[in-house]
């Protein structure tokens, strides 16, 4: 059976029968700075180190990760098909495996190439270098997209690329009149940079795993089309849209140029990310990927957990949206004044809430899901650590992936609730 049919009957198995739409996206346009979460702290990931012990040296307890659906590990098939990988040299391009994944990829896509990248961050900066093919070309983005806050500037530090941003809105669009007055029309003036590109983010990280409208893609695409521009999809977690808006990958890809999707997030691989879109531009990405330090040689056994991550991994990531419900709704029981979120905004596997207790920050509040406390294996019948990460504007972020299960959810859940309780306890005491 070839590469494409398989492929091609997988996906038919998953986005035409396995798959049941989530609903439709509610777009807000609220673009308030406060909810937004826009602020001068740009903190990102504190390292927790889990113990293993409660306090009183037990060891009952139960670790929960939820702070970045990239802390998943390779399950036994997974590293049963890295070792048994055939490989060879892929900057020459002789590598089977790697040739493979790049060709699943492109069909998957429905693009006409796929390039294997060690990581996102480099996915996206080769196909802003690209598009953007003269220092002093400009990239539109959003002002809380990944690319902008969380690559270092590697646009303009690596590929001397000026960026302008858009207000990303609560739904992780923008307002597209505010996007058509970023466009210049001053080329060949050589006092101002050139407009060369439009870079889109599905799901949206910062605003808690939002999926693009279908509808602002289209006009996305029909304003940029109307303005000689390219448009990039950060996909990090592109499938995870997919899976919510029970669509075809394709049905989503129509819409960009380029897309970047990572294997090592929700689909579960160690490493790598999937560049893709057309014949002469993955020929350009592969001579950018190598000056970047991106070329591998027996890559293969990477490529093949990423194949498997394609191949079986999609399906599963309903499971991952509905115990991000399940908590969200948790979250929302528990309610104010101590905790608080919009269920409408609970989309896939990220949740975003928020603390409204004054008393309470979410740094705090992270730290005492962290640290097994005093009373609690008593209370839970054992110690369970759950790792968060405080974000931005006063809120939390958690992260659901193939490594928490309907169980560890649950057990989150019960953490949660003690808690709650024993702040609201110790408050009273005061």
């Amino acid at each position: 059976m070839s590469v494409k049919t398989l492929a091609g009957r997988i996906l038919y198995e998953l986005f035409s029968h396995g798959m049941k739409s989530s609903g439709k996206l509610i777009g807000t346009r609220e673009a308030g700075a406060a909810m937004m979460g826009r602020n001068s702290s740009r903190g990102y990931h504190k390292t927790f180190k889990p113990g293993n012990t409660g306090p009183d040296g037990s060891t009952q307890t139960r670790v929960v990760d939820l702070r970045s659906d990239t802390v998943t590990k390779p399950g036994a098939a997974m590293r049963r098909a890295m070792a048994e990988a055939e490989v060879g040299d892929d900057v020459m391009g002789e590598d089977p495996t790697v040739n493979e994944l790049q060709k699943i990829a492109a069909d998957m896509f429905q693009m006409e190439d796929a390039l294997f990248v060690p990581s996102g961050t480099m996915s996206n900066l080769i196909a802003v270098m690209v598009h953007c093919r003269e220092r002093g070309d400009e990239v539109i983005l959003g002002d809380l997209s990944h690319i902008h806050i969380y690559e270092q500037g590697g646009t303009a530090q690596l590929a001397g690329v000026h960026s302008t941003t858009v207000n990303n809105l609560a739904d992780g669009t923008f307002d597209l009149e505010q996007l058509e007055s970023k466009i210049r029309h001053d080329y060949p003036d050589p006092h101002y940079p050139r407009s060369r590109l439009i870079c889109v983010e599905n799901t949206h990280n910062i605003l808690g795993g939002r999926v693009l409208p279908l509808s602002f893609l289209k006009e996305v695409r029909a304003l940029a089309d109307r303005f000689g521009l390219s448009v990039h999809m950060d996909g990090a977690r592109l499938m995870n849209a997919a899976v919510a808006q029970g669509v075809h990958p394709a049905t989503i890809l129509q819409h960009v140029d380029t897309v970047s999707v990572c294997l090592s997030k929700g689909l579960g691989a160690p490493a790598g990310t999937m560049l893709a879109g057309p014949k002469d531009f993955i020929s350009r990405a592969v001579r950018c990927r190598k000056a970047l330090g991106g070329g591998m040689r027996q890559i293969g056994i990477l490529a093949a957990a990423g194949k498997l991550s394609l191949l079986e991994n999609i399906g599963r990531m309903e499971e991952d949206h509905r115990n991000a419900k399940t908590f969200a709704q948790a979250v929302l029981d528990i309610g104010q004044p101590l905790l608080d979120v919009d269920m409408a905004t609970v989309e896939t596997n990220i949740l975003r809430f928020f603390i409204r207790e004054p008393g309470l920050s979410p740094t705090e509040f992270c730290t005492r899901m962290e640290k097994v406390g005093q009373g609690e294996e008593a209370a839970l019948g054992q110690g369970i650590q759950v790792l968060m990460f405080p974000h931005f504007g006063n809120s939390v972020r958690a992260v659901w992936h193939l490594g928490i299960s309907p169980e560890d959810t649950q057990l989150a859940i019960r953490k949660m609730q003690f808690v709650a309780s024993q702040y609201l306890k110790e408050k009273v005491k005061v």
